[in-house]
């Protein structure tokens, strides 16, 4: 699975798995390039996290709910309604989009 933003191919990690989805990117010390998508996540923390990151929680049709730009680390999100899918993507990836817009998913 990709997000392309601005002609731009991220690759996406789906976590499905409790421990995986516990992980995420917690204590990660390098660059972070790729993303996360954690499906039925409502809320979200960044503790443990190193470096800041930005995150984007969308409903089932992938249309942005919210939008979290350089989340730094131990901030949280708390629960949201009609949030579907919350992805986890590297910082300032995320500048050009906007609350409404749909985010361009490519699943191959």
């Amino acid at each position: 699975m990709k997000v392309i933003i601005n002609k731009k191919r991220i690759p996406i990690e789906v976590l499905t798995k409790k421990w995986e989805r516990i992980k995420g990117y917690t204590w990660r010390l390098e660059t972070i390039t790729t993303g996360l998508c954690y499906p039925k996540k409502r809320y979200f923390s960044t503790y443990f996290y190193c470096q800041p990151v930005d995150v984007v929680m969308t409903d089932k049709n992938y249309k942005i709910l919210y939008l979290y730009p350089k989340l730094r680390s131990e901030k949280r999100i708390f629960f949201k309604r009609k949030v579907y899918y919350t992805f986890v993507l590297p910082v300032n990836s995320t500048m050009s989009l906007k609350i409404g817009d749909k985010l361009n998913i490519d699943k191959k």
